[in-house]
């Protein structure tokens, strides 16, 4: 937790800074920020985007390996998709419901004329599909392809349970490159503070509270949506379906949860999200491996509450009655488009394109949520990995496998429940 603190300062640190200089010394920041605040953010991002393809083969190859039975590695795959369509579906309506009684965009006269945003064009979900298997692994890794990566590491790693001890020594290989990955990532993750200042500095330094106050209420309802979904559906299933305290679920996954916030990327993240589950939430490594890699990946429950939300901020900022039609086709593209969302910062924004074409919207209402989605960014980043623990947690426990929580020094109050 010392590490958890030591971010928290740093990011209270940062906000401070950038406010005062964005309202005081504008000229100060812009040179600041040049100089200072991107340069420990980026240093730090690509720390640790330095290690996400290593873990991830590595952790899915020993993940696939430890499950072993192609039955068992089924139902594990099964149980976790499940759980991502389940609650990416659910946080979609939690989004609308706030958003259609709150009313964010009525009434707040925005601006919408001559207001553009190019949107990139996003992928068809068949291509996300289809691109999963890859022609050349090393491209793929190269390229960071998660799910080509994930899908080459689960084969590597069903070869080499088949083969048995006919490969022994090239998995014992593995165990110890894992052994060196983790460490990589304790030594990186003492740079976090560092890093975590920069990001937020840059951050609230570039948006100033201008737009932060004009965009409060829409701001409302995505903090609120993610608050209650972070609460309620996944304390939920971790004390109904994990059988253990939320409270402790929440407490030990903290950290994870800062540099999610702080990077404002999955896949960044990743690699201290596998160590705090391992380690502090108790779940096997063969579990936590297989589930929290591929949450990274398809499961965005934060970026569908942002699109749920924003959907129906745009529709009244234009005076547009959403039908309950074009509601269920939000829940449906937006279920859909979140698992063909990148990992990184501002992915979501592309995938909302495609939301908003879908039910008619014009896609230059994203200029409207550009200047605050940042900051968003960043609390729905840390959304979407604890689903991802969660998820890890509730598999594990219907398996069986999920550790005692009152072993090895976890405090009493981690009992389970």
């Amino acid at each position: 937790m010392k590490l958890a603190r030591n971010i928290l300062i740093a990011l209270i640190a940062g906000v401070m800074v950038g406010l005062v200089l964005n309202l005081f010394a504008p000229g100060v920041f812009s040179k600041a920020d040049l100089f200072l605040f991107k340069p420990l953010g980026t240093i730090f991002l690509n720390l640790m985007k330095m290690l996400v393809v290593p873990v991830v083969f590595i952790s899915i190859v020993l993940g696939t390996v430890g499950i072993g039975d192609p039955k068992k590695l089924g139902r594990i795959g099964a149980k976790t998709i499940s759980y991502f369509l389940i609650t990416t579906a659910v946080a979609i309506f939690i989004a609308l419901a706030f958003a259609l009684v709150v009313k964010p965009g009525a009434g707040g006269g925005f601006e919408t004329e001559g207001i553009s945003y190019e949107a990139n064009e996003a992928p068809p979900v068949s291509d996300t599909l289809l691109g999963i298997i890859p022609t050349n692994p090393v491209t793929a890794m190269a390229e960071g392809n998660m799910l080509q990566i994930i899908f080459f590491a689960a084969l590597v790693g069903f070869g080499l349970a088949m083969l048995g001890k006919k490969t022994d020594r090239l998995v014992v290989l593995f165990e110890q490159a894992n052994g060196l990955v983790m460490y990589l990532i304790t030594f990186i993750m003492k740079f976090a503070p560092y890093g975590a200042f920069g990001l937020i500095a840059s951050a609230v330094g570039s948006q100033g509270f201008d737009a932060l106050r004009a965009m409060g209420l829409y701001m409302g309802v995505v903090l609120g949506a993610l608050a209650i979904h972070s609460v309620i559906v996944y304390g939920g299933s971790v004390a109904l379906l994990g059988k253990r305290n939320p409270v402790w679920f929440f407490k030990n996954f903290f950290p994870a949860q800062v540099v999610a916030f702080s990077t404002a990327s999955s896949a960044a993240a990743l690699p201290i999200s596998l160590k705090t589950a391992q380690e502090r939430l108790k779940v096997p490594e063969s579990i936590s491996s297989f589930t929290q890699s591929l949450g990274a990946t398809i499961n965005m429950d934060g970026t569908a509450i942002m699109q749920g939300a924003a959907v129906v901020f745009i529709a009244q900022a234009f005076g547009v009655d959403l039908t309950m039609g074009q509601l269920v086709t939000v829940v449906l593209t937006a279920v859909l488009a979140s698992i063909g969302t990148a990992a990184v910062p501002g992915a979501g924004l592309i995938m909302l394109a495609m939301v908003l074409t879908s039910v008619g919207l014009p896609v230059e209402g994203i200029a409207l949520v550009l200047g605050v989605d940042r900051l968003l960014d960043m609390v729905r980043t840390a959304v979407n990995i604890t689903g991802d623990a969660a998820c890890a947690v509730v598999v594990a426990q219907s398996e069986g496998t999920l550790g005692d929580p009152a072993m090895e020094g976890v405090p009493a109050e981690a009992k389970t429940i």
